[in-house]
């Protein structure tokens, strides 16, 4: 997505500029914000085509803008990349379940980020949809609209969500590795993090199974991965 517009949000000036250099290198527009409400009002009066959040940031921190995000129609579908110091995998996950797209701990490489940043935006960036409906179960997608419906009622999926639910539904009964989700939906291997998938399985059960506990169609296949259930 050439010239595509890029909101920097971190509160340490030498990573801002670091960022800033290697994403203008590589063409991109970049703006930049030091803490969470600046960051919010550029958000609004901007809207970047991806945004890379620090969490740690004073007023309000990166986690807390990525769920104000995600539940605004205008912003839900903005891409975000976290950049933190921090390393353990509680982070991590915490960030997937905010509704992240990736994930980079400091200190990192800039070749490795602006890579992050192609493929993110790369997986995000408007395409002519086809106007087609994918019924499956009690799930109707829209894929034109993007928009789906569970039992008749209209629920919301972060952009993660709906590729990985509209792939399985599109699919019915075919067995699909995480290994293979993790490429085709997060469109690279995710540093084989396949913990991944699995955060994002089981929002999917939380919002279409009625017990995401003992789920009816979304089904794991031991040792294998996850299927949609083939229908009788």
């Amino acid at each position: 997505m050439a010239g595509a517009k890029i909101l920097v949000v971190d509160d340490e000036p030498f990573i801002v500029e670091l960022v800033k250099f290697n994403l203008e290198s590589a063409g991109y527009e970049v703006i930049t914000a030091s803490d969470g409400h600046e960051a919010l009002k550029l958000i609004e009066k901007e809207h970047p085509d991806l945004i890379i959040l620090d969490i740690m940031l004073p007023g309000i921190d990166g986690m807390e803008i990525c769920r104000a995000l995600r539940f605004k129609r205008e912003t839900r579908d903005i891409p975000v990349i976290l950049l933190t110091a921090k390393t353990g995998e509680i982070d991590k996950v915490l960030g997937l379940e905010m509704g992240a797209d990736d994930y980079i701990t400091k200190p990192f490489s800039p070749r490795e980020l602006v890579a992050r940043v192609r493929a993110v935006l790369r997986r995000t960036d408007k395409k002519a949809r086809s106007e087609e409906l994918i019924k499956a179960g009690p799930v109707v997608i829209d894929v034109d609209r993007h928009e789906v419906f569970v039992d008749g009622k209209k629920k919301d999926f972060t952009p993660k969500e709906f590729e990985l639910l509209k792939l399985l539904a599109s699919n019915p009964g075919k067995v699909f590795s995480r290994e293979y989700l993790l490429e085709n939906v997060w469109g690279y291997d995710y540093l084989g993090d396949t913990r991944t998938v699995d955060v994002h399985i089981r929002h999917l059960r939380q919002k279409i199974e009625k017990n995401s506990e003992d789920p009816k169609y979304i089904k794991t296949v031991r040792g294998v991965g996850y299927k949609f259930n083939e229908l009788e």
